[in-house]
């Protein structure tokens, strides 16, 4: 039994950006993000290093995919531990975007 829970931010239209990224993706990355989105439900926060990584300066986290294609899940922790997804991307350069962060840091202030 999970000890965290995963929840996705909806934007005011009720879409879900999160799950409409994950749906986009083919099979084989689907089936890597549900099997870490597992392993968070059970680790939470205390999943560490090298798939999640506090994000300095903020309350942000981020769930780190790699492979062929760097996939990025930023979220935030809510009480009664909850995960809150707020943004996802395939990460192409070493720092995180400032255009990717941003668009976390103002979902996460809803």
């Amino acid at each position: 039994m999970p000890k965290w829970r995963i929840a996705y931010y909806s934007l005011p239209s009720r879409k879900f950006p999160v799950k409409d990224f994950i749906d986009e993706l083919p099979e084989k990355y689907q089936t890597k993000v549900f099997n870490s989105f597992e392993l968070l439900e059970e680790f939470g926060l205390f999943l560490g290093r090298p798939r999640l990584k506090k994000l300095a300066g903020t309350s942000l986290w981020e769930l780190r995919l790699l492979g062929e294609k760097s996939l990025r899940f930023i979220f935030t922790a809510r009480p009664k531990q909850e995960l809150l997804m707020l943004h996802s991307f395939v990460k192409k350069t070493n720092k995180i975007p400032k255009k990717e962060l941003k668009t976390a840091l103002k979902r996460s202030r809803y």
